[in-house]
C-alpha cells in the first residue's frame, strides 16, 4: 500500500501544541503555529471585537498584541541627547527618530495605540533627593581647596554648588572683568564624566547659551534636564509629532517626566501609575540610549510583569555597536521580543484600518 507524499509529510510534522503561561489575571497564550498571544483575552471575550489585535513578526516568533492594552514608549529623545546645538552629530539616535516618524508613530496612531513620551524632567525636589550615583552619570565639578567654604573640609563640600558662576548669562550682560574671572575659575575646575565641560556640569547646572548650527541662532539651553527647559524639550523633528498627538480626542499623546535612567524604577513612578490607570500591559520601546535609559526601563518593566517589545531600529546609542547588540540579544532571549518599526507598521497594515 502506497502512502501519498502529502500524507507522509504530515506524519513527520510535530503535533500542534498550545500553552497557557502566567496566572488567571496576567497570562499569555502560546501556539506552535501562531506564536505568542499577549492580548490576555479568551476567544469568547467581547474586547476582541472592539480592540484591534495586531500580529507582529519578531526576530524569534510572531506575537499578537491588543491595541487597547499596548503603548509605544519613546524615551529621552530630547535636545540634550540629540540636538546639534550640543554637538550631537548625526548618529544612531537621529536614524531612530526617522524610523519612528516614518513607521512606528503613524502605525500606533492608526491602531489606536497609546503613545507615551517618557523623558528626563527634574524638579527642584528631585535635585535635593537624587542619589550621588545618578548625579555622577551627568558629571560633577571638583574645585581647588581654596574655593571650598571652610577650608576644604569634607563636610563643607556641598558648598561648592553655591559657588557656580552664572554661566548661562548672555555674553553681552557680562563685563570684561567678570568674564575673565569666570574663565579663570572655570580653568581651575575639573569637569568629570564628559568630554565637553559646557555640557557635563551636573544635573540642574546651567547649560549656557548655545548656537544652533542649522540656523545660526542662539538659545538659552537652561539647566540640565530640568523640566520646561530647552535642553529637556523634544528633539526638533519629533516636536510636531508630539504636538499633533497631544491634541487627539482619543488616546492623546502623554508626556511623562522621569528622574532616573529608568522610568519604572522603585515601588511606583508616574509612568507606572499611568499604565495601571489605562490598563496597559504591553510596551513597545524606542528611544535613546538603548543600553542606558531604554534598557533600564525595559528591565524594570519586565520585572513588574509588563510585556516588553524592543523596536530595535527605533532605538539608538552613542556606545559601541556591541552595546546595542547586547540589549537586543537579552531582550529577544529573556526580557521579551525584538522587532523593527517597519515590521510593527506592517502588522498594523494587515488590520486594513
Amino acid at each position: 500500500m502506497s502512502v501519498s507524499r502529502s500524507t507522509a509529510d504530515a506524519a513527520l510534522e510535530p503535533p500542534h501544541r498550545r500553552a497557557f503561561i502566567g496566572n488567571a489575571s496576567n497570562f499569555w497564550l502560546h501556539s506552535t503555529r501562531t506564536g505568542f498571544d499577549l492580548t490576555r483575552s479568551a476567544k469568547d471575550q467581547s474586547d476582541e471585537l472592539t480592540s484591534p489585535r495586531v500580529r507582529i513578526e519578531t526576530t524569534t516568533t510572531p506575537i499578537t498584541l491588543s491595541s487597547a492594552k499596548t503603548a509605544l514608549v519613546i524615551i529621552d529623545m530630547q535636545n540634550f541627547f540629540l540636538s546639534p546645538g550640543f554637538g550631537r552629530s548625526r548618529g544612531a539616535g537621529h536614524a531612530a527618530a526617522e524610523k519612528l516618524l516614518e513607521y512606528a508613530i503613524p502605525a500606533a496612531r492608526k491602531a489606536g495605540i497609546q503613545i507615551i513620551w517618557l523623558n528626563w524632567g527634574l524638579s527642584e525636589e528631585d535635585l535635593r533627593t537624587i542619589p550621588p550615583a545618578a548625579k555622577r552619570a551627568f558629571g560633577f565639578e571638583a574645585v581647588p581647596d581654596d574655593e571650598v567654604d571652610g577650608g576644604g573640609e569634607a563636610g563643607d563640600i556641598p558648598a561648592i554648588s553655591c559657588k557656580r558662576e552664572a554661566v548661562a548669562e548672555k555674553p553681552e550682560s557680562i563685563t570684561a572683568d567678570r568674564h575673565n574671572d569666570v574663565r579663570r575659575k572655570e580653568r581651575n575646575r575639573l569637569l568629570e564624566n564628559g568630554k565637553d565641560g559646557r555640557i557635563y556640569k551636573g544635573l540642574g547646572a546651567p547649560c549656557g547659551i548655545l548656537i544652533l548650527p542649522d540656523t545660526g541662532k542662539t538659545v538659552d539651553a537652561g539647566r540640565l534636564l530640568m523640566r520646561d527647559t530647552w535642553n529637556a524639550a523634544l528633539y526638533a523633528p519629533l516636536t510636531a509629532a508630539y504636538e499633533e498627538g497631544s491634541k487627539l480626542s482619543y488616546k492623546s499623546d502623554v508626556w511623562i517626566h522621569k528622574d532616573r535612567l529608568s522610568g519604572l524604577w522603585g515601588a511606583s513612578t508616574p509612568c507606572q501609575e499611568f499604565l495601571e490607570e489605562q490598563g496597559i500591559k504591553s510596551l513597545l520601546f524606542a528611544g535613546v540610549n538603548t543600553d542606558q535609559c531604554v534598557s533600564g526601563t525595559v528591565t524594570d518593566a519586565f520585572n513588574k510583569g509588563y510585556d516588553c517589545v524592543l523596536l530595535s531600529d527605533g532605538c539608538g546609542t552613542t556606545s559601541p555597536s556591541y552595546a546595542q547588540q547586547c540589549i537586543e540579544f537579552n531582550v529577544a532571549k529573556t526580557l521579551g521580543f525584538v522587532t523593527s518599526c517597519r515590521q510593527f507598521a506592517e502588522g498594523v497594515e494587515q488590520l486594513g484600518l
